[in-house]
C-alpha cells in the first residue's frame, strides 16, 4: 500500500541518515559548513529551489553524486535559518505562526524562504508579520528588509503606507470634536490622549505635519474650540456671581480646572492652525472675571489653577504684544492692567512654595513661562502711548514686586524716546513747513 505524503513525512525525520537519499550542504564564505541528511521527495514538494536542483533538467544532474548532495552557499547571518527552513519542511501539517516565534525570526525565515522559493512558508511569514504588533526597532528592521524582498512581501508594508488624505481629515475632525467635548471624568485619559495626538499630527519635527490645514479643517477646529470657550465663559460667569459660595463647591472648581487644561491645549492648536483670533478676543473679554476667580482660588491655595491660567494668558498676551492680533489701545492697556497685578500675585507664591510632590514641583520649574510673560509685557507696554507707559513704569518702581516682571528694557526705551521726542517732533514740524519743490 502506497503511503500518503503526510504519512511518508511522519516516517521520515530530518537528519535520519539510513532513510535519507540526499544531503543538503549549507556553507558560508567564512568556512561554516553543515551537512543535513534529508529526503528528496520532501524537499521537492516544499521548495522549488530544491525541486529544480534535484530535477533531471538541472545542468549538473548527470555528474556523479550531484543529485545526492546539494550545496547551498549563504551569508553567515542566514546560516541558522537555512537549517530552520529545512526543519520546517518536515512538519507534518502546514507551517503555522506558532512555528515562527517572533518578528525577528519571521524576517530571517522569510528572507531565506523567498530565496529558496517556498510559497507556503513565505505566506505564513507574511501573514505573521502582518498580524503581530511591532516595536520601533522591529519596524525599522522591517523597513530595511521587506522592500528588497519583492512583491511577495509587500503586503507587510500595508500598515506603513501613507494614509489617504481624506481619511486623515475625517479622523482629525472626529478626534477634535471629542477632544474639545466634556466627557465624564472616567474618560479624561482618553480625551488627553486624543489631544496629545492631535497636537502631534500638526507638529513639524523631523517629519512634516501629517495634516495640511485647509479651510475645512480650520473651520471645524474653530467651531469646536469656540464651543469649548463658551462653556468655559458660562462657568466663569456662574462662579463670579457668588465667589465665596462657588469656591465651596468642589465640583465647580474641578470643572474650572478641567476647562483650563483643555484651553491650554486648545491655545496650542489654534496657534498652529493660525485661527487664534476668536480665542484671543474671548479671553480678552473675559479676563477680568477669570482673574477674579483665579485670585479667589489663590486664597484657597490652589496654585496649580493660577499657573494654568497664566499658561493660557501668556499665549494671549504674546498674540497681542507681537501683533498677531491687532487690538485698540484701550484694550491693550486694559490687558496690561488686568494681568500685570495677577502675575505679581502668583509669582512670589510659586517661588516660596515648598513641596515634595512631583506635580507641585513642576510649578517652580517652569522658567520659560515667566520669561515669556515678561517679554510679552515689555512688548505690550512699549506699544502703548508714552503717558500710559509712564504710569505703568511708575507703578513698577513703587511696587514691592519690582524684581518681577523686570521692566528695565521698557524703562530704558521709554527714557530714550522721551528724551529725543522734542527733537524728533521739531524736525517733523520743520519738514512740514518746508515748501514742496518741483
Amino acid at each position: 500500500m502506497e503511503l500518503s505524503d503526510k504519512e511518508s513525512r511522519t516516517l521520515c525525520r530530518i537528519g535520519d541518515r539510513p532513510t535519507s537519499d540526499v544531503v543538503v550542504r549549507i556553507r558560508t564564505q567564512e568556512g561554516r559548513d553543515d551537512w543535513i541528511y534529508c529526503h528528496s521527495h520532501i524537499l521537492v514538494d516544499k521548495c522549488k529551489y530544491f525541486a529544480d536542483r534535484l530535477s533531471d533538467s538541472w545542468p549538473t544532474c548527470q555528474i556523479l553524486d550531484s543529485r545526492n548532495c546539494v550545496e547551498v552557499y549563504c551569508e553567515e547571518s542566514d546560516f541558522d535559518h537555512y537549517i530552520v527552513i529545512l526543519r520546517l519542511f518536515y512538519i507534518t501539517s502546514d507551517v503555522t505562526v506558532a512555528d515562527i516565534g517572533s518578528v525577528k525570526n519571521a524576517l530571517a525565515i522569510l528572507r531565506v524562504a523567498i530565496h529558496l522559493v517556498c510559497p507556503q512558508i513565505v505566506s505564513t511569514c507574511v501573514g505573521y508579520l502582518e498580524a503581530v504588533p511591532w516595536d520601533e526597532s522591529e519596524e525599522e528592521e522591517i523597513l530595511k528588509v521587506i522592500p528588497g524582498m519583492g512583491s511577495q512581501a509587500e503586503a507587510v508594508l500595508a500598515r506603513l503606507q501613507p494614509v489617504n488624505p481624506l481619511a486623515v481629515v475625517k479622523i482629525f475632525i472626529s478626534a477634535i470634536q471629542f477632544a474639545t467635548s466634556s466627557p465624564p471624568s472616567s474618560m479624561n485619559d482618553l480625551k488627553v490622549s486624543s489631544q496629545e495626538q492631535l497636537e502631534y499630527l500638526l507638529t513639524e519635527d523631523d517629519d512634516a505635519p501629517l495634516l495640511t490645514a485647509d479651510d475645512e479643517i480650520k473651520m471645524e477646529a474653530k467651531l469646536c474650540v469656540n464651543r469649548l470657550l463658551m462653556r468655559f465663559v458660562n462657568l466663569v460667569d456662574s462662579l463670579v456671581g457668588d465667589l465665596q459660595e462657588s469656591m465651596a463647591e468642589a465640583g465647580k472648581i474641578e470643572l474650572f480646572q478641567a476647562y483650563l487644561n483643555d484651553l491650554s491645549w486648545a491655545s496650542q492648536i489654534v496657534t498652529k492652525l493660525e485661527i487664534s483670533s476668536d480665542f484671543v478676543l474671548t479671553w480678552v473679554e473675559t479676563s477680568v472675571k477669570i482673574v477674579k476667580v483665579a485670585e479667589e482660588a489663590c486664597r484657597e491655595s490652589s496654585l496649580q489653577i493660577q499657573v494654568k491660567v497664566l499658561e493660557i494668558a501668556v499665549k494671549v498676551l504674546e498674540a497681542i504684544g507681537y501683533g498677531t492680533l491687532i487690538l485698540p489701545t484701550m484694550k491693550r492697556l486694559q490687558m496690561v492692567k488686568v494681568w500685570l497685578p495677577f502675575v505679581r500675585l502668583v509669582k512670589p507664591s510659586v517661588d516660596s512654595f515648598a513641596s515634595d510632590d512631583d506635580n507641585d514641583m513642576l510649578l517652580k520649574s517652569n522658567d520659560e513661562l515667566w520669561q515669556s510673560l515678561e517679554s510679552a509685557f515689555v512688548s505690550m507696554i512699549l506699544a502703548l502711548p508714552s503717558s500710559d507707559q509712564a504710569e505703568i513704569l511708575t507703578d513698577w518702581f513703587e511696587n514691592k514686586q519690582i524684581r518681577y516682571p523686570d521692566l528695565t528694557e521698557a524703562f530704558e526705551v521709554w527714557c530714550y524716546r522721551s528724551k529725543v521726542a522734542k527733537r524728533r517732533l521739531a524736525l517733523l514740524d520743520e519738514n512740514d513747513l518746508t515748501p514742496n519743490r518741483v
